[in-house]
C-alpha cells in the first residue's frame, strides 16, 4: 500500500492541482536527490529565503546555519522550505508555451531549533553523508567549539506536497503546423572528476569509498 503524506490546507495547491502528489516515497525521492533547499520566513516584518543544504532523516528535514545567524532565532517560528529540480528545458512553437520540467517540494511547518546532543549529532552527519554517502566516517567529527557555534533547524514533513511536470511539449493546436522548431533539452547535475586538495598531506590517497571511476 501507497505511503501519502495528508493533503492539508498550506499543502494544497491553487493551481495544476493534477500535478500535485503527496506521495512519501516520491516526496523524500526529491529531498534526498536535491543538495540544496530554500527556507523562506519573516524577519522583521520583511520576507527572507536564504539557500542553504539540506538532508532528510525519516519525516523531517534538517538545515544548519551560525548559532549567531538568522536560522538560530526560527524556533517556532513559521518556515517555508521548498527544494526545485530541472529536468528539462521545454521549447515549444509559441513564446507562451515554453516551459520547464521539473519536480519540485514545498514543505510549510514551524521550525524547532534542535538542542538534543544525539539529534544534533544525527542531523550534521547526515548533512555530510548528503555530501557523499558514508563522508562523515572518512572525515573529523566537530569539536565542543564548533558544535556550539552551529544551530541545526528542523522541520517535520507535516504540511509537504510534491508537484511535477514532464519533459512534453504543449503546444497549440493551431501552431502544429507552424514553421517552428519545437523540442526538449535535458538538464541534470553531474559530479566531476575529484580533485585533492592542494594542501593534501603526503601518503594520504583516495578513500575507495569515494573512488568512483574518477568522479566524486
Amino acid at each position: 500500500m501507497t505511503q501519502v503524506y495528508a493533503a492539508t490546507e498550506l499543502s494544497t495547491p491553487t493551481r495544476y492541482r493534477s500535478r500535485t502528489a503527496y506521495d512519501l516515497a516520491a516526496v523524500h525521492a526529491v529531498l534526498d536527490e536535491s543538495l540544496h533547499c530554500d527556507v523562506a520566513f519573516i524577519r522583521d516584518g520583511r520576507p527572507v529565503a536564504l539557500p542553504t543544504m539540506l538532508a532528510r532523516v525519516g519525516k523531517t528535514i534538517y538545515v544548519h546555519g551560525s548559532s549567531g545567524g538568522r536560522f538560530a532565532l526560527l524556533d517556532g517560528e513559521p518556515i517555508c522550505v521548498t527544494v526545485t529540480i530541472l529536468d528539462a528545458l521545454v521549447l515549444a512553437r509559441s513564446w507562451m508555451n515554453h516551459s520547464v520540467g521539473y519536480r519540485s517540494v514545498v514543505a510549510h511547518g514551524e521550525a524547532r531549533l534542535v538542542r538534543d546532543a544525539q539529534e544534533r549529532l544525527a542531523a550534521m552527519r547526515g548533512l555530510i553523508d548528503k555530501m557523499h554517502p558514508g563522508r562523515s566516517d572518512l572525515s573529523r567529527p566537530p569539536t565542543a567549539k564548533e558544535d556550539a557555534a552551529t544551530a541545526i533547524v528542523a522541520l517535520e514533513l507535516d504540511a509537504v506536497s510534491l508537484k511535477t511536470r514532464g519533459d512534453h511539449v504543449a503546444d497549440d493546436e493551431s501552431d502544429l503546423s507552424g514553421p517552428y522548431w519545437a523540442g526538449t533539452i535535458p538538464l541534470s547535475t553531474q559530479r566531476g572528476p575529484i580533485r585533492p586538495a592542494p594542501d593534501l598531506a603526503e601518503g594520504i590517497s583516495l578513500p575507495a569509498a569515494l573512488d568512483c571511476g574518477g568522479l566524486g
